[in-house]
């Protein structure tokens, strides 16, 4: 399995970025994936997560600003980053756990100016 984001960037206050998370070795429709990230000092956090079914959840700090999307034909899943706040500056990682092990990208920076 080898998971690829890309996307990030430097962005200012209020900007918008895309993420991507690009898999392969892995079919993504069959399962739960997530958008993880972690900013200087600090522990790796969870920002959003989808399900096979489509079902989706936010961290509290990224509701209503952020939606986590996914194309099965591309085997690719999405973060649309909205109002970025210079809180939200951090190296995001995309995670998708299978029964046998857990998968991390290498990771994409995302950097906020205010």
């Amino acid at each position: 399995v080898q998971l690829v984001e890309s996307g990030g960037g430097l962005v200012q206050e209020g900007g918008c970025l895309r993420l991507s998370c690009a898999a392969s070795g892995i079919i993504f429709s069959f399962n739960a994936m997530a958008w993880y990230r972690q900013g200087p000092g600090k522990q790796r956090e969870l920002v959003a997560g989808i399900i096979s079914g489509g079902r989706t959840n936010y961290a509290d700090s990224v509701k209503g600003r952020f939606t986590i999307s996914r194309d099965g034909a591309k085997n690719t899943v999405y973060l649309q980053m909205n109002s970025l706040k210079p809180e939200d500056a951090a190296v995001y990682y995309c995670y998708v756990p299978t029964p046998t092990d857990h998968h991390w990208g290498q990771g994409t920076q995302v950097t906020v100016s205010s």
